[in-house]
């Protein structure tokens, strides 16, 4: 029955038991190999670990708390008449995931990497303490575009050359790629969580900061610049107006003194001194209610200016995470020793192969 099923190409559990007692067999008596092979990956996992530099991750967390009940309705009805928009919401332009994709875009984080930095007493860019954290320099000895190429802190963006450009594209793409997350933990929360990664503990904690500064003047800008250039607006109307009114006053006076012991027959001459008062009139009606537009259009970029207000900051020491020597030695004794048992195998298995 044996021979049977070995000529049906099937395999017994005895023969199956005594295969594997074989192939043990084999790698036991090659265990000086393996014990030398599994000894240098623990000695490669320890030094791995000496030299791996830990990530520190720094955190910061902000509320986000805006106006959302919309414009003022009826009040601003002679403002319409003229033309003028008061603004009502923002609209969801930036909320939820829109805002968190924000701080993600080239805009953003090229301009916090041309924001100054204090680094042990000198003033520089976060760009260029990227490029001096790793080094970038050492390489670009030998090529002449590069060796020259600074990093001034608040550097116009418009004055770059292509290499430049290509090195700040490079940076700014390794750190959206997994340099720091941004994530909402609650969509129905507006607490946003900002989380740097790096090697440099002063760039990650000055990094994190210097972007949620960014994101938030550019977004309070953003949500307001409506509110503020209808203010703008009638904050012009009014001065012009004003000027009209004090014209018009002086204007009824001079008329008032022309016509001083005017005799009553000659009326005519009365006329500019009227025209004048009813000028006076008009733009007194008109100022008084641009006015008070006016102060209903700073009580709207009051409502339209949103709060940004940070809970957390990252304070130092700032969370550290470090390859152990431990795990180092573990893994690298057990990646090694699994290859060579591996290769050993291998080799036995074609060796077998080619002698039949």
């Amino acid at each position: 029955m044996e021979n049977l099923d070995s000529k049906n190409g099937e395999v017994s559990l005895k023969e199956l038991l005594e295969k594997i007692n074989e192939w043990f067999i084999y790698l036991l008596s090659k265990w000086k190999i393996i014990l030398l092979v599994g000894i240098t990956g623990a000695i490669l996992g320890l030094t791995f670990s000496m030299m791996k530099k830990p990530v520190y991750t720094a955190t910061l967390s902000f509320v986000l708390e805006e106006d959302k009940s919309g414009g003022m309705g009826g009040a601003l009805g002679f403002a319409s008449s003229l033309g003028l928009d008061l603004g009502g919401s923002g609209g969801g332009m930036f909320t939820g995931s829109n805002l968190t994709e924000l701080f993600k875009s080239r805009l953003m984080v090229e301009k916090t990497l041309l924001s100054p930095v204090n680094d042990h007493g000198k003033i520089i860019s976060f760009a260029e303490m990227y490029i001096q954290d790793n080094k970038w320099r050492d390489g670009w000895k030998d090529k002449p575009k590069l060796a020259h190429i600074e990093f001034l802190p608040n550097a116009d963006r418009k004055n770059f050359t292509r290499e430049n450009d290509s090195i700040l594209g490079v940076i700014g793409k390794n750190l959206t790629e997994g340099g720091f997350l941004v994530s909402q933990k609650d969509k129905k929360a507006s607490i946003i969580d900002i989380d740097v990664y790096s090697t440099n503990e002063f760039f990650a904690k000055y990094f994190c900061e210097a972007l949620a500064k960014e994101i938030s003047d550019f977004y309070i800008d953003t949500r307001s610049k409506k509110a503020r250039m209808n203010m703008a607006i009638l904050e012009r109307q009014v001065d012009s107006i004003r000027r009209e009114l004090n014209g018009a006053i002086t204007g009824v006076a001079v008329a008032n003194d022309n016509t001083f012991n005017l005799n009553p027959a000659l009326n005519v001459r009365r006329t500019p001194s009227s025209r004048k008062q009813v000028d006076v009139q008009a733009n007194t009606a008109i100022l008084t209610e641009l006015v008070r537009q006016s102060e209903l259009s700073k009580v709207t970029l009051r409502k339209e200016t949103p709060l940004i207000q940070v809970i957390d900051r990252p304070i130092f020491p700032l969370k550290k995470d470090k390859f152990g020597k431990a795990k180092g030695i573990v893994i690298g004794g057990f990646i090694s020793g699994f290859l060579i048992v591996l290769i050993l195998i291998i080799k036995r298995f074609f060796s077998q192969l080619m002698s039949q």
